[in-house]
């Protein structure tokens, strides 16, 4: 057998925080987060702080960006996140400052261990630099760093860590040339 989900259990501790919160967050996220107007930025500030999200000032995010966690995610000053992001911070994700993440953009910390029977999950963390810009629909997988200044292409998958300073692209991701 490859992977048996009837045995699947999730570790203890792994998301942070107990059920009960995790639920409390997700019913505050669909609601008060998702249904607030484009301008109330400050307020989905306000909400992902409540639940332990390190948000720097002048931050932007659209209310339609999705925070599994938030109690795991970091985000500095002055740094916008577009239009139906997901943040699925099962490891932490840290964002830094000046960064531009366009629209579509999936940060991803979780994974699978695929060889074992029991699909044991983990994560590993997810870091974007100062002043790097990542444009519309990127997939950012687990354990990934992007460069400072670095500038990742529509559409790419990002397997693996980008070089500070380069424009990079593809399926995978590579770099193409310096900013």
């Amino acid at each position: 057998m490859y992977q048996n989900l009837k045995i699947f259990t999730v570790p203890k501790g792994f998301r942070g925080k107990s059920k009960v919160i995790v639920q409390l967050w997700w019913l505050i996220e669909k609601t008060l987060f998702a249904w607030s107007p484009q301008f109330l930025y400050g307020w989905r500030r306000f909400l992902l702080r409540l639940f332990g999200a390190k948000i720097g000032k002048g931050v932007l995010l659209r209310s339609t960006v999705k925070v599994t966690y938030p109690w795991k995610v970091s985000i500095d000053d002055y740094t916008w996140v577009g239009e139906d992001c997901i943040l699925y911070s099962l490891g932490n994700i840290t964002i830094g400052s000046h960064v531009a993440i366009a629209h579509g953009v999936y940060f991803n910390t979780g994974l699978h261990d695929y060889t074992s029977e029991t699909f044991d999950i983990g994560a590993k963390p997810v870091v974007i630099e100062d002043q790097s810009w990542i444009t519309n629909d990127v997939y950012i997988a687990p354990g990934v760093t992007i460069g400072r200044g670095c500038v990742i292409g529509a559409r790419s998958s990002v397997m693996k860590s980008m070089p500070e300073g380069y424009v990079c692209y593809g399926n995978p991701a590579v770099p193409v040339k310096k900013r």
